[in-house]
């Protein structure tokens, strides 16, 4: 196992989502990120930013050219759909089902095998949409 395939692995259990929805939330395919986490490929300079991006770590940390804590270079926990609904004033529905089509910019909603969503919202991103600071 690589260093890049280290801290992928880690930003994925950090964040507490697994290879589908990694996939889902970049629209890479989960073989890729099976090879990626298993240390058989690297992925190009485009798609590293895609999965960076999606994971809320920067893109030398993920490669393991610096070796910041992933916290320091970025990376956040989830913010959970009930805080953001009370810093912002709205329901909790209205979170959910703004995740679910797509029209808050600051996470995604995943559907799972058992039907029910999982919802993720970055801290980061809801910061810079809302302006409310965490």
């Amino acid at each position: 196992m690589n260093n890049f395939s280290k801290r992928l692995k880690q930003a994925m259990d950090e964040q507490g989502i697994n290879q589908t929805d990694l996939a889902t939330k970049t629209g890479l395919g989960k073989s890729s990120i099976s090879q990626y986490i298993s240390g058989k490929n690297e992925p190009t300079a485009f798609r590293l930013k895609m999965l960076a991006d999606a994971l809320d770590v920067s893109p030398a940390w993920l490669k393991g050219d610096i070796d910041e804590p992933a916290s320091e270079a970025g990376h956040t926990n989830n913010l959970p759909v009930e805080t953001a609904a009370k810093l912002m004033g709205v329901g909790k529905q209205m979170i959910r089902e703004g995740l679910k089509n797509g029209t808050f910019p600051f996470g995604y909603a995943v559907l799972m095998p058992s039907g029910k969503f999982r919802y993720y919202i970055s801290p980061k991103k809801f910061t810079e949409y809302t302006g409310v600071e965490l």
